[in-house]
């Protein structure tokens, strides 16, 4: 994998970039749709190519449990399983040290239980990193604790540490097989650990870097904050990820700080419970207002749904809980998404991102506003 820095935005840090793997270029600033369990709520792989999508993302602890990567490994790995193409990144399950109930953590790695069978599993930076290698995924996530918040400063610390030490644990596990292997940069919300963390990972020299630990709860002042306390001291040769971020607001704030890569379940999760992003605000088909409104969901939009459905249909699929509803709608959500970041790319080009920033927020908001008026 390499990352090449095309251009910094003369008035922010924003950054325009290129990601080359084996399967494909990612032009960067992204966004990674979620495609948890190798499969994308509810959408078909041929779907998601026409929303836009360069690069998905997957779960390392769920294909874990099913089907199992050795399975995955034997059908060809995850792109020939469920049929992708272009580039795929795994997460570690790091993510679920923070997010799942009854989990052990030790100094060697953790043990979770089943939620169905209450069986006992265990992920350690080696195995993480040998299942994500099993899976065949382009990019692939160090084993991290996701520190919750709040939480003490004597904790947080004692968690970065471990952190960094099994980064150098998943670098060891590694074979050489072409895949890269990007670290998590912990610290909660405490200035100083955000960069002893950032700069002791940049010392290893990894093909890119991520910042974890942020929409746990902390809110979109502080996330701005982490972020440019942060992104100053990873390298400007690689690829910056900010995990499990987020809303259009958090990306363009994310961006401005110098970030190029995202994911979320926001827009397939939002368009499942009839809620879909439009430049004016979010919308809720379920509401009764939209049972005679002929309009599209947004009519600046260029998707499939938009272009030959209606709210009022959408309003009647939701209401009748016809599957259609949830699959039209994440189609507009996933490529309002995508579209959302080629305009930043086209801005970053042409020197004016933070005038698109300023202009794009304007309106979601007010008309964010609106609706809860």
């Amino acid at each position: 994998m390499e990352f090449k820095l095309i251009k910094k935005d003369k008035q922010s840090s924003a950054r325009l970039g290129v990601v080359t793997t084996g399967r494909g270029e990612i032009q960067t600033p992204i966004f990674m749709p979620v495609a948890t369990h190798g499969a994308m709520k509810p959408l078909t792989p041929a779907q998601i190519t026409e929303t836009g999508a360069q690069i998905i993302l997957s779960n390392t602890y769920h294909l874990h449990l099913q089907p199992g990567e050795g399975l995955v490994k034997k059908a060809g790995g995850l792109h020939k399983f469920m049929a992708w193409d272009k580039p795929i990144l795994t997460d570690s399950g790091g993510f679920q040290v923070f997010s799942l109930p009854n989990k052990r953590i030790t100094d060697e790695g953790v043990f979770f239980r089943h939620e169905v069978t209450g069986d006992e599993i265990y992920l350690d930076p080696a195995s993480a990193t040998r299942i994500q290698q099993d899976l065949g995924a382009d990019i692939i996530m160090a084993f991290d604790e996701c520190i919750p918040y709040p939480c003490e400063r004597q904790y947080a610390e004692q968690s970065t540490k471990k952190t960094i030490r099994w980064l150098k644990e998943c670098q060891r596990a590694m074979t050489d097989n072409g895949q890269a292997l990007f670290g998590i940069v912990q610290g909660s919300v405490f200035e100083d650990l955000r960069a002893y963390c950032a700069r002791e990972m940049r010392a290893l020299d990894l093909p890119g870097y991520a910042i974890g630990g942020v929409s746990v709860g902390e809110g979109l002042e502080l996330l701005k904050k982490v972020v440019a306390w942060t992104a100053p001291h990873l390298p400007e040769d690689k690829p910056r990820y900010l995990m499990g971020v987020g809303l259009p607001e958090d990306i363009l704030e994310s961006v401005e700080r110098g970030i190029d890569m995202f994911d979320c379940v926001i827009p397939t999760r939002y368009a499942r419970s009839a809620t879909l992003f439009t430049r004016r605000g979010k919308i809720r088909l379920t509401n009764k207002n939209y049972k005679r409104d002929f309009f599209p969901v947004d009519p600046s939009c260029t998707c499939y749904t938009c272009g030959n459905f209606t709210r009022a249909y959408l309003h009647h699929l939701f209401v009748s809980n016809e599957v259609l509803s949830a699959v039209l709608s994440a189609i507009h959500n996933v490529h309002f998404y995508l579209n959302m970041m080629a305009e930043i790319r086209t801005a970053i080009a042409d020197n004016r991102f933070m005038e698109y920033k300023s202009r794009f927020l304007a309106e979601y908001l007010e008309g964010n506003r609106r609706t809860k008026q």
